[in-house]
């Protein structure tokens, strides 16, 4: 019997044979010969065996619809099943660093940093770092849940096969599993027959929370207390850890997102994690079997007893009976029945979860001072730790709208009080707010003569008041306001929470009022609302209340779709640190929202990296960020990379909170700032020109599948705003998306050449520039060596010559007035970050060169297949789901949608 050492090559070249006995087994031998020759000659003519890829366009330009369709469906299925391989061997890099002490940007650098600084600023530092992902429902990921399913049980038989050693019956049996999870897969729907539903978007997020992260958050606190523990054996880590999530409470622009499905929501996660807490408490209850005649409790454990018993005598007196002998298992066991009932109308149930942590917490120390320390440690600690990261709620809640509705609500809700709401200036606005909120309360949430948008906005805030008693304010705090461009938008919300009830000042508010600033006059105008609202006296209450932390929501997505990626990067880094200033200087502790999305082009990519390179200013030590569409599966599907991925968020939290106390963060130089104000200008100029040039949105439609995107079954929440078709109205999700499926990636790169020339050539006045610079930017700024990074990963995953293909598929004015343009610019932006750089790849690093080489030559099969099958007028059905299933097929190729 012998270890069986697998690699990624190993993984793909064996799943892939097996895809392909499943494909020649299920439909036909002409059709998995189709499949074979559409890879071939792919394969050829990025190895230069072939000239051209006329041969390749000819045969798939011969299949017939339902053959055409079999191959899309072979090669979607290809990537997921790829996905799964290098997932596995990410696994294998971790164990290996983690075994050889190797592993990068994770708590051995952790270890490292608080080695520097003595007891005091290190529990300091941990003491302010607070890392809270928020899963989003935002509509980028395009597998069905039942395929992820699928995936994740060929990902534990891969699993088995690499990590047990195995009788050659046993591999023999593992194999088998294999091509049945292969054979299931293919013969899975891979494309949604329906469009999902919030409540669907909200299951899904759950199950990473309960599934995956419930699980890991013991080990990523106990990982990070033995790091600590080695630098430091005095100190102790506090909480750092919490989760919240959008799915089922973000009403902004999706109308499906109703109160009803709010309390499903929460009525769902709560049932979830309380189902979780009873299986840890059974488990605990097996391995809390000690004698009692051979204890000596400690006085604090049989006062929490006390308390237990006093709480539920009944359940109390049933545990005494079970286990006479056993006090352990008799607290366990009257635990257990409390939980029981928990959202009961059986009395004796817990009132919140500190009431679990300290019952817990007492247990924990009792079972070290009978010197059964490593009971304590292996199976409560963990458990405490989840009971204060999830609470009773799994992940709060964060409710989200649209400022014009907040407006409107107010307006019509006053003007029943005879106030002209509606006709006053802001100056008037905010007295009336105020006075209403400090005062007695002017109107009320009654909906009989409301029209539709004000009488769900006062439904929502009436439910809220019921949230708030049945779950607990902690279950649902946050309310973020779209689009916020005064400070009377936020009073709006304050004083729709006023007449809800849950808003009492100066005593009590039961809501974080989050300004989400997107547009560049807000962001302008941010010290004039911050500064209106810290001294306004009604919202300076609320701050109080809240404990004097206000919350700001920076937008990634539009600021990147609507300035480009160069100018949106640095507007949003030069802001976050205005912001930080702003709110020093008003008075207010300031919390960072980062509204990122999944792909590069929308503010997503590495978090360790784009923690480390936020302004200085900002490292407070809280930071929220989205997660959302494919990244949630991609960083929290698996235990091990989920563990990972909180390991690094910790690190890079832990190591800029020790940077900004001990004054050694990197501050950038006058020269470097000037730099990037000339080369932000003329990117955005270069980008706007594009844009707002005529005939571009039509270029956009025909050159990219957008309107097939758009009518894909991906998410609850409408693709455009409004309906109208302009690049402005679009979301930004599908504005990336589309991009990514003709492999043009325009979001990442597009006006970057444009704008690092502009410096180095001395527009707007300023003298030129010079690429020493640019080169010392990069090695010693991570701001914008991440920048660069970024915008060099979107260039080397774009393939010109594949989007070309596509463009030929515009009217040929458009297509010679932009394409040229856009060939341009990418060949400038390739040339400039391998100068700044010093490389000749365009990705730093070499796994993701070898990543591209891989996948590659698969992906454009795919591509062209998609550009045949839009250019037909006429479309059968089998063709309009081969079309779907390239998309599909695409995106999973790519790893990325929006």
């Amino acid at each position: 019997m012998a270890s069986d050492e697998r690699d990624v090559r190993r993984d793909v070249r064996e799943l892939g044979a097996l895809l392909g006995e499943v494909v020649e087994q299920q439909t036909s031998l002409s059709a998995f010969e189709a499949v074979e020759d559409a890879r071939t000659g792919a394969i050829d003519y990025r190895r230069g065996s072939a000239d051209s890829r006329e041969s390749l366009r000819d045969r798939l330009s011969g299949l017939d619809p339902e053959t055409t369709r079999t191959v899309a469906r072979a090669f979607a299925t290809y990537f997921e099943l790829v996905n799964v391989a290098e997932e596995r061997e990410r696994v294998r890099a971790v164990r290996r660093g983690e075994d050889d002490g190797t592993l990068p940007d994770g708590l051995s650098a952790t270890v490292d940093a608080l080695d520097e600084v003595d007891d005091d600023l290190a529990q300091r530092a941990l003491e302010d770092v607070r890392v809270v992902p928020t899963f989003t429902a935002h509509p980028t990921e395009a597998r069905r849940k039942t395929v992820k399913a699928k995936l994740r049980e060929v990902s534990n038989v891969l699993a088995e096969l690499d990590e047990r050693r195995l009788t050659d019956r046993e591999t023999a049996s593992f194999g088998r599993d294999l091509e049945s999870e292969v054979e299931s897969l293919w013969a899975t729907r891979q494309v949604r027959p329906r469009r999902p539903t919030p409540t669907d978007e909200a299951r899904d997020v759950r199950w990473y929370l309960e599934g995956t992260l419930f699980d890991v958050v013991g080990d990523a606190y106990d990982s990070l207390a033995d790091a600590v523990k080695d630098a430091h054996p005095g100190v102790d880590v506090p909480e750092v850890l919490s989760f919240r999530s959008w799915a089922g409470s973000d009403r902004d622009g999706n109308p499906h997102v109703t109160p009803e499905v709010t309390s499903e929501t929460l009525a769902a996660q709560r049932d979830a994690v309380l189902a979780r807490y009873d299986e840890e408490l059974a488990a605990l209850a097996g391995a809390v079997s000690h004698e009692g005649s051979r204890l000596s409790h400690t006085e604090a454990f049989d006062a929490e007893v006390a308390t237990q018993r006093d709480a539920a005598p009944r359940p109390a007196d049933e545990a005494d009976e079970r286990y006479p002998e056993e006090p352990y298992r008799r607290l366990v066991s009257l635990l257990r029945s409390r939980l029981d009932r928990v959202d009961d109308l059986r009395p004796g149930g817990f009132d919140d979860a500190e009431e679990l942590t300290v019952a817990l917490s007492a247990l924990a120390s009792d079972l070290r001072a009978n010197g059964h320390d490593s009971v304590a440690a292996e199976h409560v600690d963990p458990l405490v730790r989840r009971v204060e990261t999830f609470g009773f709620s799994l992940a709060s809640l964060d409710l989200r709208d649209h400022q014009e509705n907040h407006t409107e609500t107010v307006a019509a809700v006053l003007d029943r009080e005879g106030v002209d709401y509606a006709g006053m200036d802001e100056d008037d606005r905010v007295e009336v707010l105020t006075e209403s909120v400090l005062g007695e309360s002017v109107g009320s949430l009654e909906t009989a003569d409301l029209d539709d948008t004000p009488a769900r906005v006062c439904e929502r805030f009436d439910a809220l008041a019921g949230w708030h008693a049945e779950y607990g304010a902690d279950a649902i705090d946050a309310y973020c306001i779209s689009m916020t461009e005064e400070p009377s938008h936020v009073l709006e919300v304050l004083y729709l929470a006023d007449l809800a009830g849950v808003v009492s000042l100066p005593e009590h508010c039961g809501l974080d009022v989050v300004p989400l600033l997107e547009t560049a006059s807000a962001l302008a105008n941010a010290r004039d609302i911050l500064g209106t609202l810290v001294d306004n006296d009604a919202y300076g209450a609320a701050l109080t209340a809240r404990g004097g932390v206000q919350e700001v929501m920076l937008g990634y997505s539009d600021s990147n779709k609507e300035n480009g990626p160069l100018a949106a990067s640095w507007d949003l880094h030069r802001n976050a640190r205005r912001l930080a200033e702003v709110a020093e200087d008003v008075g207010v502790d300031l919390r960072l929202f980062h509204g990122r999305g999944g792909s590069i082009s929308r503010g997503g990519g590495p978090m360790n990296e784009a923690l480390l390179a936020l302004p200085p200013e900002t490292a407070t030590g809280e930071v929220k960020f989205t997660e959302q569409g494919e990244a949630i599966a991609e960083k929290y599907a698996n235990p091990r990379v989920a563990g990972r991925e909180l390991e690094q968020m910790l690190d890079a939290q832990v190591r800029a909170r020790l940077r900004q106390l001990t004054g050694e963060a990197t501050e950038p130089k006058p020269e470097w700032e000037d730099a990037m104000d000339v080369a932000a200008e003329g990117a955005r100029s270069a980008y706007r020109d594009l844009l707002d040039t005529d005939g571009f949105v039509r270029y956009f439609e025909t050159a990219t599948p957008l309107t097939v995107i758009e009518d894909l079954n991906m998410g609850s929440r409408p693709a455009s705003r409004s309906g109208e078709r302009s690049v402005e109205d679009l979301r930004a999700i599908p504005w990336v998306f589309s991009w990514t499926q003709s492999r043009a990636i325009l979001p990442g790169w597009y006006s970057v050449a444009a704008g690092l020339d502009a410096y180095l050539d001395g527009d707007g006045g300023s003298e030129g520039g010079d690429l020493g610079t640019l080169r010392e930017m990069y090695e010693e700024w991570p701001f914008f060596r991440t920048t660069v990074d970024h915008i060099g990963l979107s260039l080397a995953r774009t393939e010109l010559e594949i989007a070309a293909e596509y463009a030929e598929l515009a009217p040929s004015e458009l297509r010679e007035r932009f394409f040229p343009e856009i060939r341009r610019e990418y060949e400038r932006a390739v040339e400039l970050v391998r100068a700044i750089t010093g490389r000749e790849t365009l990705p730093r690093r070499e796994w993701l060169v070898e990543n591209l080489e891989r996948r590659n030559p698969y992906v454009d099969p795919l591509n062209l297949l998609q550009v045949q099958l839009l250019g037909r007028t006429h479309r059968t059905e089998a063709e309009e789901r081969a079309l779907r299933l390239t998309v599909k097929g695409i995106a999973a190729g790519m790893k990325n949608t929006g």
